[in-house]
């Protein structure tokens, strides 16, 4: 059973309260910007375990006939088919993934709204579609001087350029598939136009690292840090805060650069600030739920360790930079973790010496750890697939859950017909065949049934995995790791 450091029930009580009392500081219309992942925040549920990945989304469900929500995505990534990089799909991709999740839970989203906007023929198509599927989809454009000329960025030539969303409730909620996509432009242009109608209206944000009351170099911040060292984000004090409460709280350098600028625009729009500090702005709840502060560090440290692994396999394939890199290693020096801490990197580094071949290691919900090596007929990432299905279900490890008849013709197709030289089954592969042997087979259908227990089980490579092996590890939850080297 998982050892938990977090209250996820009280965090749902805890946070939907705090908003609620937000929106009633504003007079009824709350425009609260969503940081991070709304629907599937992996991460938060890696570093604070009993967090579950679309506890913000439960959370606005108990404010659902308050609730409305506008997405955002910047039509240049549209154009650059950006890829959203834990799930491997494509921005545009996940809006109308987001929006069906949406949908099946009954939220309600008004529009979608394209930022940066300059004509681009696939944002029009993109447009399109989303028409078609009823959804009203407005435009924001390139602003001269944004955010630090705020004289020309408040003004008919700055927000004054763009789409007003309309809007029906009270607290409208601005979410996007990633960072950069334009939720803090997208509601100060909201803001600027409801003063210039002469409706009173505030903003917030809510965004979940770094934890605000936590200390600067808690893990759960430094794996922060981790997760965003392509962004060069870092976590700072709060010099405003401690000015204004003397108080020392933690926010990151971005808000906390930016907060002069938010000064001046509120300033401008409201006729005063209503917040003194960055910290101020934020409605995170998420500190307060922490029931076992050790078991959420060592869940952090384990994240940075797969995120330092992340970006050597990154950095050896030409994607990730130097600097990047060293970030991670300094990260890990710092929360005082060696790379051993995980566990299964000895065991696949050590089935690999045996065989002298690429090997893989699975950690079970139990603690046991099963490996896979390569063979003729498997790549280890398959083999270890199937002997963990087979930990899982009791099934004896000389048991053949899939029979040559079904295996054979895969090959075939694969050498005979695709141009495959290589012979050995990636895991889609196994699976499917694996699939078509339960039909008949009775202990292939309880491997089968082992599937999602999977899920939040640790992996390390000692080779780089294949796109469809990660691929299919992900969409299983497993947490991966590889060596650098290529197999």
């Amino acid at each position: 059973m998982e050892n938990l450091g977090f209250d996820n029930g009280k965090y749902l009580q805890t946070q939907s309260a705090h908003i609620r009392r937000r929106l009633d500081a504003f007079g009824g219309k709350l425009y609260l910007e969503f940081g991070g992942k709304l629907y599937d925040d992996n991460h938060a549920a890696r570093v604070l375990p009993g967090f579950k990945p679309d506890s913000k989304l439960q959370m606005l469900l108990q404010l659902k006939d308050q609730v409305e929500i506008v997405i955002v995505i910047n039509a240049g990534d549209i154009e650059k088919n950006k890829v959203r990089g834990d799930l491997g799909i494509t921005y545009d991709r996940d809006v109308l993934r987001l929006l069906k999740i949406f949908r099946d839970l009954e939220l309600y989203v008004s529009s979608v709204v394209l930022t940066r906007f300059r004509g681009q023929p696939v944002a029009k198509a993109f447009q399109a579609r989303l028409e078609g599927m009823g959804l009203k989809v407005y435009h924001h454009f390139d602003i001269e001087g944004y955010p630090s000329d705020t004289a020309r960025v408040v003004s008919d030539e700055g927000f004054g350029k763009n789409d007003y969303i309309e809007t029906t409730r009270s607290l409208v909620v601005v979410t996007a598939p990633g960072p950069g996509s334009g939720k803090l432009a997208t509601c100060l242009s909201q803001l600027y136009h409801e003063h210039q109608r002469g409706a009173q209206a505030g903003y917030a944000k809510f965004e979940t690292f770094p934890i605000w009351n936590l200390p600067l170099n808690h893990p759960v911040n430094l794996a922060y840090e981790a997760a965003t060292a392509d962004l060069n984000d870092v976590n700072m004090l709060d010099p405003f805060h401690l000015e204004a409460y003397g108080e020392t709280t933690v926010n990151y350098n971005r808000d906390v650069e930016a907060f002069p600028v938010l000064v001046a625009m509120f300033e401008q729009l409201l006729g005063n600030c209503p917040y003194k500090s960055p910290t101020d702005m934020g409605v995170n709840m998420v500190g307060n739920c922490i029931i076992d502060d050790e078991q959420v560090k060592e869940a952090s440290r384990q994240e940075i360790i797969r995120r330092y692994y992340t970006a050597l396999c990154d950095h050896k394939k030409g994607t990730a930079s130097d600097e990047v890199v060293r970030k991670l290693e300094l990260l890990v020096k710092k929360v005082g973790v060696e790379l051993s801490a995980r566990s299964v990197v000895a065991a696949a580094l050590e089935k690999a010496q045996v065989t002298g071949l690429p090997a893989v290691a699975i950690q079970l919900p139990d603690g046991q750890i099963i490996t896979g090596k390569t063979s003729n007929l498997l790549g280890a990432s398959a083999a270890a697939l199937l002997n963990a299905l087979k930990t899982l279900g009791g099934i004896r490890d000389k048991l053949h859950l899939i029979a040559p008849v079904v295996i054979d013709p895969i090959q075939t197709l694969k050498t005979g017909y695709l141009g495959n030289r290589n012979p050995r089954l990636h895991t889609d592969e196994i699976l499917i065949a694996l699939s078509i042997s339960a039909a008949t087979n009775p202990t292939a259908e309880l491997a089968m049934e082992q599937l999602s227990k999977l899920r939040d089980c640790e992996l390390h490579s000692t080779v780089i995995l294949s796109e469809v092996d990660e691929l299919m590890f992900k969409r299983l939850g497993v947490r991966v790791t590889c060596e650098p080297v290529f197999g």
